[in-house]
């Protein structure tokens, strides 16, 4: 993809660039004069690096803007003074003036402040306007090294979040991405008036497991569960390892009736076939499930959601194990576990 250049200026001010930016196999240009419409290309896509013409309005409370901006702060700003020609100044006191406005334009937001050139020193001087045009390449170049180390920077970011909420064993999300996510899921349910539920699950008789076969047998027992799960829930079905033995799995988009689908076919798919620990070694293995769904009068974290689904837990423990109750339908529950 070609380097991304937003110019907050003129079409006169771009004409008067290094033709190498000008060259459209290298950079996208986007040329803005509204200081609206450049604030929203700048929330919307980030540039590689951004020009910014001193004579047009706005100017300067767009560098200063950009700075105040944590996500944007990091976008190198290049200030052209062109309401000046003080390029041409020779005594004492006009250089100390031209050092004070490069000054004042650094503090105000700018990364870089470049004079512009005269349109006589263009017509007349070509070693000045190369010499010119090589130090805005410059500044450029150091826009770009700057851009480049902060996306590096925010890739190992990312990647390092994606260490830090995933569980090192099962390799699903961990209740700290949980903890995260869920609060997301009860907003957006809310925002746009759909259906979320919420299951959370354990193995039944686990510590069985560990007594018997040791605890590395119950690690690999946790990874063909973790396994079993993910590959068996629908695409908008979150798992994530809640602790131990326990797990929950976040339904979005999913009424109470359809979260009771969901968790007795999980159920049925972990009863149904043994586990496979190794060629020699197979363990039959129950889960107990509770479900609940939000309602209107839950916190926005989803503790009581998931408050409520864990009592239901309790209830299909209590009830016998190897069984889903829900809250919804803690009768139905109650009476098929009597009749089983």
């Amino acid at each position: 993809m070609n380097i991304s250049i937003l110019v907050f200026g003129s079409d006169e001010f771009v004409a008067q660039l290094p033709d190498q930016i000008l060259d459209a196999t290298a950079f996208r240009l986007a040329v803005i004069t509204d200081f609206q419409e450049a604030i929203s290309q700048l929330e919307i896509e980030p540039p590689d690096v951004i020009f910014v013409q001193a004579s047009l309005d706005g100017s300067i409370e767009l560098c200063g803007w950009l700075k105040n901006q944590p996500q944007l702060s990091w976008l190198y700003c290049i200030l052209f003074e062109d309401r000046s020609y003080q390029l041409a100044a020779k005594s004492e006191q006009d250089l100390c003036w031209e050092w004070e406005m490069t000054a004042t334009a650094l503090r105000q937001g700018a990364d870089a402040y470049i004079w512009q050139l005269t349109h006589e020193i263009i017509d007349k001087n070509t070693v000045s306007v190369a010499a010119h045009h090589q130090v805005i390449l410059a500044q450029l170049s150091v826009g770009l090294r700057k851009a480049q180390k902060y996306r590096e920077l925010m890739r190992t970011n990312d990647l390092l979040s994606a260490i830090a909420l995933a569980d090192s064993l099962t390799e699903i999300s961990n209740r700290r991405a949980m903890e995260w996510d869920l609060p997301r899921q009860v907003k957006k349910a809310r925002t746009q008036a759909t259906p979320l539920s919420l299951i959370i699950l354990d193995i039944d008789y686990f510590k069985k497991v560990n007594d018997t076969y040791g605890h590395l047998v119950g690690d690999r027992l946790l990874q063909l569960l973790a396994y079993r799960l993910r590959h068996n829930l629908r695409a908008k079905d979150t798992p994530f390892r809640y602790g131990g033995e326990e797990f929950v799995v976040v339904l979005s988009n999913t009424n109470s009736e359809e979260a009771m689908i969901v968790a007795e076919r999980l159920n049925r798919i972990v009863a149904e076939q043994p586990f496979a620990i190794d060629q020699e070694l197979t363990i039959p293995i129950t889960i107990s499930l509770g479900v609940a769904t939000l309602q209107a009068n839950d916190d926005d974290k989803g503790y009581s959601l998931l408050h409520r689904a864990d009592q239901c837990l309790l209830n299909a423990k209590n009830l016998g194990r190897n069984q889903v109750v829900s809250g919804e339908y803690s009768d139905f529950s109650y009476l098929k576990a009597v009749s089983s």
